[in-house]
């Protein structure tokens, strides 16, 4: 009996949290989705890459107890799908005789109807998928749904060279529905639109595009699922940063399907986009993680006051507790910038002086420190007294510390170890400095979608306005020992997202011996990045993932 092809598809779009590792609680989440989605009329529910999984799942694919488990949840799934509701394509690993494929499975009528496996296996920045699988054998056509003949690239199918989309196309296919796991940077979402509009010129085909959301260790997914027509115009865009079940109306007209219906989201502008990625990163490490709370050294300084600000934001003001550490070298300013930004913010905020562990450490010290004169190493004992103090308060209450460098000081080493870096996360890790001030004052002025923290002036003004110091000494500002933070930061953007020669930074008008100086800072500050807590990826090129320098290196560049 020939099925007759329908004319309009009601396809869902699961734009999901899942936990990597969290088979069962990944099952449940898209179970729920598919629920959701059946009571909006939809044919077909698309999820995202390696969902049941969770993405990216790294060396857990390694391990096999972990493939059993992923592959009897699809088994499970796909028996769900007897009920008559709508069909499911879900991402998964699989292992099978060619090798463990980062893998869809297509489940219809109480069964599994297809399994497609990825082809292009990214093997650069963030990712290094050829280290624990392996690339599917062959490329297969396109899967007959219900009389509509619909292809699966898997994300990086689209991105590379491999002409995946082209062969579907020539395979029959009627459109593309790609399942992804495209981690968030700056002005990402523009850079999907042109990947997938390039495919739909290449093959004639609308594509729809869904992404994952949530935090993962450094990784943020930002959602913004969407769908290119065959006319190259936006079909639909979901919301950035938000959990969201789409159904999207598609409807055949002649030989070629288009959408009649679907969701057309706003996307958040630069500052908004990158504070909602640190506060969904922070949210998520400490929930995913199973920590109650967080704690964090609060100095009085822009740095510290915009974590206080993301932690309330993300998980209350309840879970938060900040420390303010007094010194001699703490000014007036600083004390009451520290109280007032917690005040503004709602949280618990205890002082604790630091004067009688300092002085002790320094007495300790003095018969092997005689003859020498005081300066970094000094310094560098009230960071120290001060990071103790906190994780004895995460190890007597069980609180996360919150630690709160930005990507300038830990480009050049301005942090110490066992001190101001201690702590289980950053949020504003890949941020530079510059950034930092722009995303307080838009924070001043904004309250994101779906926080948790007060509206008006949380970072109070004279935290934004003042100079910048670490106040280990006497009158110091950052600027003593750094460049100005402008100047810094654009010479640091050249050296390590662009990988830029000290002649071409010189040819946009620094100074040659700044820039050879702070290519020098950067290099040797590498060990410390390597101790360094995991934060939120925002840039093209973070530490960490993206930039593996060695720590034993000697290369220079002199022109």
């Amino acid at each position: 009996m020939t099925q007759t092809a329908p004319d309009i598809l009601r396809i869902a779009v699961a734009q999901l949290n899942p936990t990597v590792g969290e088979v069962a609680g990944n099952l449940a989440k898209a179970r729920e989705a598919r629920a959701d989605a059946a009571r909006q009329g939809a044919d077909l529910v698309l999820y995202t890459e390696l969902f049941l999984a969770g993405y990216p799942p790294e060396d857990l694919v390694l391990k096999p107890a972990f493939l059993k488990a992923c592959e009897k949840a699809a088994q499970d799934f796909a028996k769900d799908t007897a009920d008559g509701g709508p069909g499911v394509i879900i991402g998964t690993p699989l292992k099978r005789k060619s090798g463990t494929h980062n893998s869809i499975v297509f489940a219809d009528g109480g069964k599994i109807i297809a399994e497609r496996y990825k082809l292009d296996l990214p093997n650069y920045g963030e990712f290094d998928e050829k280290r624990v699988f392996q690339a599917g054998p062959e490329l297969q056509g396109p899967v007959n749904f219900r009389g509509v003949r619909i292809g699966i690239p898997i994300c990086e199918d689209i991105w590379g060279d491999i002409a995946v989309c082209e062969t579907l196309a020539e395979s029959g296919a009627e459109i593309l529905l790609v399942p992804n796991g495209s981690p968030y940077y700056r002005a990402k979402i523009d850079v999907r639109h042109q990947v997938v509009i390039r495919q739909v010129i290449e093959t004639g085909l609308p594509m729809i595009y869904a992404n994952q959301l949530g935090g993962q260790d450094e990784l943020i997914f930002d959602g913004a699922s969407f769908a290119i027509g065959a006319d190259k115009t936006l079909a639909f865009q979901m919301s950035q940063f938000e959990e969201a079940v789409d159904v999207t109306t598609w409807k055949r007209k002649g030989e070629t399907w288009a959408c009649s219906e679907g969701p057309m989201s706003k996307i958040p502008d630069r500052e908004e986009a990158d504070y909602r990625a640190c506060m969904l990163g922070l949210r998520d490490y400490v929930n995913k993680n199973g920590f109650k709370n967080v704690v964090l050294g609060l100095s009085g300084g822009i740095d510290s006051a915009i974590c206080a600000a993301l932690a309330v934001d993300a998980l209350g003001e309840e879970r938060l507790r900040t420390i303010m550490m007094p010194y001699r070298y703490t000014s007036k300013d600083s004390l009451k910038d520290a109280e007032d930004c917690a005040r503004a913010l709602g949280c618990r905020y205890d002082i604790v002086p630091i004067s009688e562990p300092v002085e002790g450490f320094k007495h300790a010290l003095t018969q092997l420190f005689e003859g020498t004169q005081e300066g970094i190493t000094e310094e560098n004992l009230q960071s120290r007294a001060r990071g103790t103090i906190l994780m004895a308060i995460s190890n007597k209450f069980g609180s996360m510390v919150v630690t709160t460098g930005n990507k300038s000081e830990m480009s050049v080493g301005y942090a110490t170890l066992y001190g101001d870096m201690n702590g289980g996360f950053n949020p504003i890790k890949d941020l530079y400095k510059m950034q930092v001030y722009a995303l307080s004052r838009w924070r001043n002025t904004h309250v994101p979608p779906g926080a948790l923290g007060p509206s008006g002036e949380v970072i109070p003004k004279n935290i934004i306005d003042k100079a910048p110091s670490a106040e280990l000494r006497e009158n110091q500002t950052d600027q003593d020992s750094l460049p100005p933070y402008p100047v810094l930061d654009d010479i640091l953007e050249c050296l390590v997202e662009n990988e830029m020669g000290v002649d071409d930074i010189v040819a946009r008008g620094h100074d040659r011996a700044t820039v050879t100086r702070v290519e020098h800072l950067l290099y040797i500050a590498e060990y410390k990045r390597r101790q360094a807590a995991p934060g939120v990826k925002i840039t093209r090129k973070n530490f960490g993932r993206d930039r593996r320098y060695p720590i034993t290196n000697r290369f220079r560049d002199r022109g």
